[in-house]
Order: C-alpha cells, then sequence, then structure tokens
C-alpha cells in the first residue's frame, strides 16, 4: 500500500488551531500516514509532545533561528533538561527545528548573526549528547550548516561509522551542497516550492538528485504550493493566501515524480524509506 510521510509539518501553528483533527483526518485519508512535527521555541515544546501523541505522529525539539532573538541561555537549559525528560518517549525522533537564516536582514548582522550560531552549535552539541538526529532549517546558509556539522560530527566508539543523521529541510541550494550534506548523512526535505515552474534549481535538483537522498515535506502551514498560492497584488485585492496541510503532500509529490518520470507509488516507497532511515526512531512508528 502506498503511503508517504511528511516530514516537516508545524500542525501546532494558529492556523490550524481551529480544525487540526480535521486537517489531519484529511491528510490521512490521502494516506498520509505519518507526521513529524518540530518545535520552534521551548514555548511550544508541550504543544507538539501532545499532538503527536494525540494522532499517532512523531515530534522534535529545537529553537528554530527565527526564534533566537527572543531566546535565552535559560532556553538552551531547557531544552536539554526536555530531552533527557523525554529520552524514552518513542515518539520524540530528533532535535529541531534548528539551523541558520541569513534571509531575513535583522538576523544577517551582528550581534544576532553570531547568536544564531551560538544556539545552533549548542544545540547540535544537545544532538550529539542524546544521540538524535537533527533537523536543519536552511535558508541562505548551507556552507556555514555544513562547517558546524563537519567540526562536531558524533563519534561512537561501538558504531565508528555513525555520524550525523537527519533532514536539511526545505533545501534550497546547489548541488554540491547537497550531495555535502548527503555525504555528512542527511536526507533532503521537498516540499511546495518545487512546484513552481520558475524554480528551475530546485526542480533540477528533484530530477536529478538520487532517489536515496529525497524526502517530502509541506512544511505546513508554510511554503504552500503554486495552486493555493496568491500574489502581493491579489492580496491586496482581498484574496486569502491558500493554508498549507499535510493533505497536500501527495499533490506535491505528484509534481516531483513528474519530473523525475517515475509513478508515484515508487516515489512515496523510496522517500518513506528514506524518512525512516534518516530518523531511526520512525521504524517503530510506522508500520
Amino acid at each position: 500500500m502506498t503511503f508517504w510521510i511528511d516530514t516537516h509539518c508545524h500542525l501546532d501553528a494558529g492556523e490550524f488551531s481551529p480544525d487540526v483533527a480535521a486537517v489531519r483526518a484529511r491528510a490521512a485519508a490521502r494516506q498520509v500516514a505519518h507526521c513529524v512535527l518540530p518545535a520552534v521555541a521551548v514555548s511550544n515544546f508541550a504543544a507538539v509532545r501532545l499532538l503527536a501523541h494525540e494522532f499517532s505522529d512523531s515530534y522534535a525539539l529545537g529553537i528554530h533561528p527565527l526564534c533566537v532573538p527572543e531566546a535565552q541561555e535559560a532556553d538552551l537549559l531547557a531544552l536539554d533538561a526536555e530531552l533527557t525528560l523525554r529520552k524514552s518517549d518513542p515518539r520524540l525522533v530528533a532535535v529541531g527545528e534548528i539551523g541558520l537564516d541569513y534571509f531575513v536582514p535583522a538576523l544577517t548582522q551582528s550581534p544576532m548573526r553570531e547568536r544564531q550560531e551560538y544556539f545552533y552549535r549548542e544545540q547540535l552539541k544537545l544532538a550529539r549528547k542524546h544521540g538524535l538526529p537533527v533537523i536543519l532549517h536552511v535558508r541562505r546558509s548551507a556552507d556555514k550548516l555544513l562547517k558546524h556539522l563537519r567540526e562536531l560530527v558524533p563519534h561512537h566508539p561501538e558504531h565508528p561509522e555513525d555520524g550525523w543523521r537527519g533532514i536539511a529541510h526545505a533545501f534550497n541550494g546547489s548541488e554540491q551542497q547537497a550531495m555535502e550534506f548527503v555525504k555528512l548523512g542527511f536526507k533532503l526535505g521537498f516540499g511546495g516550492a518545487v512546484t513552481f515552474e520558475p524554480a528551475r534549481q530546485l526542480r533540477h535538483l528533484a530530477a536529478q538528485l538520487p532517489l536515496e537522498v529525497l524526502v517530502m515535506e509541506t512544511d505546513s502551514p508554510d511554503i504552500p504550493p503554486h495552486w493555493l498560492y496568491t500574489t502581493a497584488a491579489q492580496r491586496a485585492a482581498g484574496q486569502g493566501q491558500g493554508r498549507n496541510e499535510p493533505g497536500e503532500l501527495p499533490r506535491i509529490a505528484q509534481q516531483v515524480a513528474s519530473l523525475r518520470g517515475i509513478p508515484a507509488e515508487a516515489l512515496a516507497s523510496a522517500t518513506s524509506a528514506n524518512a525512516l532511515e534518516a530518523l531511526p526512531r520512525l521504524k517503530a512508528l510506522v508500520s
């Protein structure tokens, strides 16, 4: 049976609060068997955990780079404590969403640029300490993310071949950067952005990268596919932005399958297996 795994979905977002159960049921009806819910700040650690348990999904805990300006040193201690407290929770599958964002102008300048790097490194160390994969936010920051990953590779004496595992979410770098993440043990997340024809580089990657490195995601309610997207002019005229949700994943994936010239079923099978490899705790949760 064909099923999909949405490896990045913010079901705890305010946009879903009126009807989250219906949203998740709609996704299930479209063969989205599992969703991974990454946290973005200490304030939503409980929300993603409770939703993951309610819907038989999974969650990750971390501090998003866009949340670093409000974050305190104590938040890193709180993350460490929560990872310790939940270590036996099978639905905790990663540290995330963590990373670097060099798209938002305020985050690219000192002192926030250095503060982002500090929070990223400290959370990589926590992932290493707790033996968990990481879910990375990559926005105009691939080379710097790679630099810190190389400097902090986990070393397991019993498993010398082990290094990082995880997902470079919403990947939109070069082919060379893509393969550097893969060499370090990462899968690459593709979602709604790949449905836009002008995104030629991203569509080229989706078509040409080895099948064993791809995972599917929505990042819902963000990164809507082209059929939900409204332009600035349309929004100014009063037309609302369509809400992305995990149920859109099969239609997004169909575009990736078409770019690759393979059946959607083959893409579903491969990307689900890839997700289990990236986040090994999923194996016990997804039958």
